[in-house]
């Protein structure tokens, strides 16, 4: 029996009514891996729960210079004055706005220019396909202070207007790449068929090719969420005098404070900014999976 095949242990029938057991070793290489990946996965996970632990924490050992990896008198005074503040909730829906309103104009403009780009030959196809790229390649902090004047111009700052378009501008070309290679994956024979079928262009655009590169669509929206929601950039950047307009990380810095941060507060507005984050991975898990399979696939 070879030392070089995966662990698992099998019994077979054998012969006269007895049973043979057969013990596999995991191969020495394999090991290694699941060991590098669990260590990665727990520097990873630390923060987080370091962060939650924080939130957690009575003032006095948060204060404390033992840091210590558990608590044994929780307490939600920290969340208490999370809620407590005037403007948490309507920073909260603010933020839910704007991502929401970000997440479906892009899934949308990004499903119909993928749609042409890969069905369509035009002039300058490459060259647009080329731009997308370099587009992706300028850093958001060099594009801040241009963007803060075109935003002034036209009268857009203090408004949610001026970190959805930003936002949306950055999300197309990576939810344009992404998706190209889904709708090339789609036979050009099935939309021949639908034509001979009588099947308009719409309709075979809505009704077939839509879900069939909604997997897609959905890995795309996790990264288009996730980079609006912790948007803290332009929300600095933009939302100067009127608050009402600020999204939740900018309730962070209530709890920033001259003589004494509250190192609670922050960890727990921290924890109540993932939560949403979370809850949308967990909805959209089984699409986003089949949709990362799909883009490494092209």
């Amino acid at each position: 029996m070879s030392a070089t095949t995966d662990s698992a242990v099998r019994t077979r029938p054998g012969g006269g009514g007895g049973a043979r057991t057969f013990l596999r070793v995991k191969r020495p290489g394999r090991l290694l891996a699941e060991a590098a990946a669990l260590l990665i996965a727990v520097a990873v996970a630390f923060p987080l729960y370091w962060m939650v632990l924080s939130a957690f924490k009575p003032a006095g050992e948060i204060q404390s210079t033992e840091a210590r990896p558990w608590t044994l008198a929780p307490s939600l005074d920290s969340f208490r004055r999370v809620f407590e503040q005037q403007d948490f909730g309507r920073y909260f829906l603010n933020s839910l706005l704007v991502a929401g309103t970000v997440v479906v104009l892009s899934a949308l403009i990004a499903f119909l220019a993928a749609t042409a780009v890969t069905r369509f030959r035009f002039k300058f196809r490459t060259t647009l396909l080329i731009m997308f790229l370099v587009a992706q390649m300028v850093p958001v902090e060099a594009l801040t202070i241009p963007l803060f004047f075109l935003m002034r111009d036209f009268g857009q700052l203090n408004t949610l207007g001026s970190l959805i378009l930003p936002h949306l501008a950055f999300s197309l070309p990576f939810a344009i790449w992404m998706l190209r290679g889904f709708v090339k994956a789609v036979p050009e024979a099935l939309e021949e068929a639908a034509y001979i079928d009588g099947a308009s262009r719409t309709r075979f655009l809505w009704q077939i090719l839509f879900p069939l590169v909604f997997p897609g669509l959905v890995a795309t929206s996790v990264f288009s969420f996730i980079t609006t929601w912790n948007d803290f950039l332009f929300a600095k950047s933009f939302i100067i005098s009127d608050t009402s307009q600020s999204t939740l990380p900018m309730a962070l810095l209530v709890f920033f404070k001259p003589d004494e941060n509250d190192w609670g507060g922050i960890m727990a507005a921290s924890t109540v900014m993932t939560i949403p984050v979370l809850v949308f991975f967990v909805l959209v898990q089984r699409r986003l999976v089949s949709g990362l399979g799909g883009a490494v696939k092209d």
